[in-house]
Order: structure tokens, then sequence, then C-alpha cells
């Protein structure tokens, strides 16, 4: 995030075959004018820390000798309040780990210039691509979903954006769109690069789904998205034939109009430093045909109008339980396809399809408006759950759950008294639909599709939300459709429910998780049954309509909790806000637990859910167990 002292290499883990590789993180330092010449400090406890490390806290004020704040080394925490700071001079601070007593070299510095503003958040300022027109109707563009990755390998998080245009489509509506752009920049505000998709890759919140991973294990990100001819990379280099426009004209009254229905469909693998196109391939499947999609999902019904065709979903997963894997999803409310790809070696491959083929198979119909990876069986490799489905590792069908469609799903360890990981999911009922009969609300084993408790049959539930909110009672508390705040059980503990359905973060030092909806943070009050604010970001819009949802929230930086993206009413910055309230506890980087990290990176996909952690984090959680990971064979500096 600023200048870099001398580093060390610093392993406590070795690489043992058949261990997932994952990003070499540095320490996050990030450090918080709060004004009265008070900074907080946080950084990141890493998977391979041995159990004992503690940490000494330094800062240089102006050209100053650094000093130590701390009397004692810091054990029990990731973070510490300076007080009695000099603001007006420049301030770096930075830490030194102590293992067996001995003080290691310094990690990456933050540094707080003087007079900097009293904020609760790191500013990136943006490039705004400029306004368009289209068809004669303008449109403008603002700052929409985001994701993260190391793409230069030095250990810090790089940005990539999404930009949406005013005039961006769903499936069912016509007309025509702007350029899909996505930009990448450090959080330092450097801007890399900027793919514009083209006119051939339809706006809107279905369609693109941009995956951001080190794919090939090699230290650096790549991106990996759907594109067309037309698309230009990073680098201005034009993929596919940009003369061709295989958008719909005609009748501007007509169900076709402005779509996408025709041409050419690709994937494409970008580099993460330049946004250069490295590899490009046929998108599996393709959409034909177009009334081939329909299924129990949703209404019932189908179409031939690119609506139903044109329904995505994405992720990435660790499929060989050694190197991550996308997978690409189209269909959700009947056939649903899986496509599987890998890049090795300057290679992009398709590993596996699964395909549902048809509206009569059980697999159809299941698919959500996103989707969750997590290793389900406990065989090191991950499952895809696309809703009331999973695929396994293998490109099988695990099972299916007959729940249908829904719009929104949680998967984690749920209820920490039952085996395993537990999906907890609400389902669509409308016109036709509605005689299955389906359950509104429903929870399942996530390894079987058992489904151990249902609710509300016939009910069409919009939104639905698992966390554990209230610590009186043992594992995650849900809410959505009737039935008020229910325990992990499905039983009704307060007829009132917080006043959001939507995201969540771990924002305080308590274990249970707090509210995010819209430019806020609130808490539940357990005792009162009200929810109370803890934080509101002002100046800041959330994204897509009425889902109001963050560019980005994850644990991107600090200590374990995480923080959020949010772009300005202007769109001409984001904004990085974390927590200042001091913990007493410590955990290692959730970026560092597999199933939170594909977490962030499925979190744009459709309609954005938020992460969620491999094992049971609530009150009366058990020692966290870490992962075990490799690191890519680079000579990264810890």
């Amino acid at each position: 995030m600023s200048k870099t002292l001398p580093l060390l290499l610093f392993f406590f883990s070795t690489a043992v075959a058949g261990q997932r590789v994952m990003e070499n993180l540095d320490r996050g330092m990030i450090a918080i004018n709060q004004g009265n010449g008070k900074v907080y400090i946080g950084w990141r406890l890493l998977v391979n820390d041995p159990e004992d490390i503690a940490f000494n806290v330094y800062r240089s004020t102006g050209k100053a000798a650094a000093v130590r704040l701390n009397l004692q080394p810091v054990t029990n925490s990731t973070n510490f309040i300076d007080s009695n700071v000099d603001l007006s001079e420049t301030n770096s601070y930075f830490i030194k780990p102590l293992v067996n007593k001995k003080e290691l070299s310094a990690g990456k510095p933050f540094i707080i210039p003087g007079n900097a503003p009293v904020q609760q958040y790191l500013s990136i300022p943006l490039q705004v691509p400029p306004p368009g027109e289209v068809m004669g109707n303008k449109y403008t563009y603002s700052a929409n979903d985001a994701s993260v990755g190391d793409l230069d390998g030095d250990g810090e998080y790089e940005i990539i954006l999404k930009w949406e245009p005013s005039n961006a489509r769903n499936p069912p509506q016509t007309g025509f769109t702007g350029d899909q752009i996505i930009d990448a920049y450090k959080l330092n505000g450097k801007f890399l690069w900027r793919i514009d998709l083209g006119k051939n890759i339809r706006s809107g919140a279905a369609y693109t789904q941009f995956m951001v991973y080190d794919f090939d294990g090699d230290g650096k990100a790549e991106m990996i998205c759907k594109t067309a001819d037309g698309t230009i990379d990073g680098k201005g280099k034009i993929i596919g034939d940009s003369t061709k426009d295989w958008r719909t004209y005609g009748d501007a009254k007509g169900p076709m109009y402005g779509k996408v229905a025709d041409g050419p469909e690709y994937i494409t693998v970008f580099d993460g430093m330049t946004g250069a196109a490295l590899a490009t391939e046929k998108y599996i499947p393709t959409r034909y045909p177009l009334d081939g999609w329909g299924g129990i999902g949703g209404n019932g019904g189908n179409d031939n109008t690119a609506g139903r065709s044109d329904r995505f979903t994405a992720c990435v997963a660790y499929l060989d339980g050694k190197l991550p894997s996308a997978v690409f999803v189209r269909g959700w409310y009947g056939r649903s396809v899986l496509a599987a790809w890998d890049w090795r070696n300057g290679k992009l491959t398709n590993r596996w399809v699964f395909d549902s083929k048809d509206k009569d198979n059980p697999y159809s119909g299941m698919g959500n408006h996103g989707l969750s990876v997590a290793d389900v069986d406990n065989d090191g490799k991950d499952e895809i759950c696309i809703g009331a489905m999973t695929v396994d590792d293998n490109g099988k069908g695990l099972y299916t759950t007959g729940l249908r469609h829904g719009d929104a799903m949680h998967l984690s360890d749920l209820d920490p008294s039952h085996p395993g990981l537990e999906v907890f999911g609400i389902h669509e009922n409308e016109e036709k639909t509605v005689a299955l009969n389906t359950p509104g609300v429903a929870m399942f084993d996530a390894k079987t599709g058992e489904i151990l408790w249902s609710q509300s049959p016939g009910i069409d539930v919009g939104r639905g939300v698992a966390a554990d909110i209230d610590p009186r009672y043992p594992g995650f508390e849900n809410w959505g459709g009737p039935g008020g705040l229910r325990d992990v059980h499905g039983k009704t503990i307060s007829e009132k429910t917080p006043s959001s359905c939507n995201f969540l973060v771990w924002w305080d030092d308590d274990l249970t998780r707090e509210l995010l909806d819209g430019n806020h943070i609130d808490k539940w009050d357990w005792n009162t049954s009200e929810t109370k604010r803890l934080l509101t970001a002002e100046g800041c819009t959330a994204n897509n309509g009425t889902k109001a949802t963050p560019c980005l929230s994850a644990d991107l930086f600090g200590d374990w909790r995480e923080e959020v993206v949010w772009r300005t009413t202007d769109n001409k910055e984001l904004r990085i806000y974390t927590t200042t309230i001091p913990s007493s506890r410590r955990f290692y980087t959730f970026m560092q637990d597999p199933q939170y990290r594909l977490g962030i990176a499925w979190q744009n996909t459709a309609y954005n859910q938020p992460p969620h952690t491999s094992f049971y984090f609530g009150e009366g959680m058990k020692q966290v167990k870490k992962a075990t990971i490799q690191f890519p064979k680079i000579n990264f500096r810890q």
C-alpha cells in the first residue's frame, strides 16, 4: 500500500503434494487516522504462522528513527491503537514478527502522509469511462461489482472493477446497451489496464461474470470471462472479428431488439498485470437451441427470445485439489450446463462439462441467480452448488434436492451439531409452479442433499439470509419469508427480523456477524430485537438497484474482520472501509480459508451473495482448523 522496507523470506510450512496452491499474502498493514492524535493499526495473521507468534509495532515520525509502540509483544490480537501521534508529520507504521523470541525483519509499512484527513477508508481514484450513445440513446457509466487478485505477485491485492452503463439490461429486457468495461487498479490508485468487451456482449448482472484468480499457480492472478467478436484486451488487441455486429435490429418493440442471439461466443483468459488476452477458446455450451432452456425453475415457463439462454453464473473451484479451475454456468430455470476450464502451461483447456440436457432431467430447473463452492464431501476437492443441485469435482451430478430455483443461498457449517456443511436457501413459487408446492425456505445437507427442514410450501420467497447474529442460540440464525427470525432448525425465535435481508460482514469484536445493506452496517440487538447502526458510508452508494450490494466485501487487509468497498455517488473513487474497533481476538486471515477465498471470487456473480468460511464461525465456536495450503514457487518476500 506504500513504500516497502527490506523483506525476509518467511515460510513456516513446506509444500506437500496434493495441497491447494494459493496466493502468498503479505501482512496487509493498515493504519487509519482517527483524529485527535489517534491511529488504528491492523495486520494479518497468516496460516503458516506458528501458534505462539507475537508482534512488535513500530512507528517512524517524519525523519526520526522508528520507535517501538508496544511495551509487551502483541500476542492476543492483530491490531493496536497508537495515541498522541503528531499527525502533522508523515508517519510510517510497520510490524516485526517475533518467533521463538527472535524479532524478524519488518514487512511492508503503511504510511500516513502529514495532515492526512480523518477518514475510515482508503480511497482509490477511478478513471470513469466516457459517456456514450447507442441507437440515439445516451448513457453514462457507474462503478459496479469488483473482485480482487494479486495481479503482480507482491502479496498485496489489486482491485478489478466492472463498469456498468446506465442502459444495462437483464435478459428478458430488450434494448441496446453500452459496452461492458472492466478495469484494474492497485490499492494506491495506480491504473493498470482496461478491457472493453465490445458491442457483442450485453451489459447486465446476468451476462458478465469475471473470475479473478491465480489459475496456473505462478503467484500472479489472471482474469477469465466470456468474450465475443470485437472484445478489446488491455493492450488494445481485438479478439475475433471487430467488423461483426451480432446485435438484433429491426422492430424496436420486438422481443429480440438489442439482444445478442447469434454469432460466436468465446471464453478468454487475460494476463492480470497487463490485461492482454493470453488464450481464447469457443464458449461451452452454445446458446442453441434458444428454446432449450425452459423448465420448472422460476415460473416454469420458456422462451425463444434469448432470455433463459443468456443467464450465466461462474466460479473458481479446486477440482483436482491442487490448482484452481474456472467453472462457467449457463442456464438457471431449466437446462443448466457447467463447463470447467483449466489454465495450465499457457493453454486454456476444457476439463469437463455437466449438462442437465432437458427440462425433464431432475437436475434441470435447480439453478440459482448465484452459486457457492465448497469441499462438501471432505475429499480435498471442491463441489459446485448452483442452488438446489450440486456437481461433484469430477463433473458428475452429486445430487439434486428438487427444491428448484431460488435467488439466495448460504453454504457453510451452519449447524455445528450436524456433521459437515449445510445449505440454507429460499425458493421461488410463482404462476404455474405454485402447484408444485415447493418449500419457500429450506435447509439441506451439503454433502448428500438430504433436506433437514423446510417451510412455506408454495410461497414465493425472494430474499433470505443465514448468519450467527444471536449468541443465545447455537448455529446460524436465518430469516426471509414467513416465520420471522428462526434458529438453525427453523424454529421461530423472534417475530421481528433484522431491518435488512441482504449482505453480511464481520465488523465488531464479537463472534456474531453484522448486517451489510446499502451504504451502511448494522448490528442486530438480540435483547431488544432491534437493529442498530454501526457505520454509514457518507457520500457512497450501493450497486445493483434494489439489491443494494457493495462493490465487494472481503477480508482485504488488516486483521480478521472484513472490509467493504463502496463507490462514491459521483463514481470518481472507490472507498475501502475498514473497522477501527479494537479486537481482543486473533484468527488467521479468512482469505487463506479456501472456501471463503473462493467466495470472494464468485461474489460478483449475478445476484451477489456474501462469502462464508468452511468452518463454523460464531458464538460457541471451537478452535479454527487451519487450512493446509501450498504457496507458489516464486521468490516472494514476507
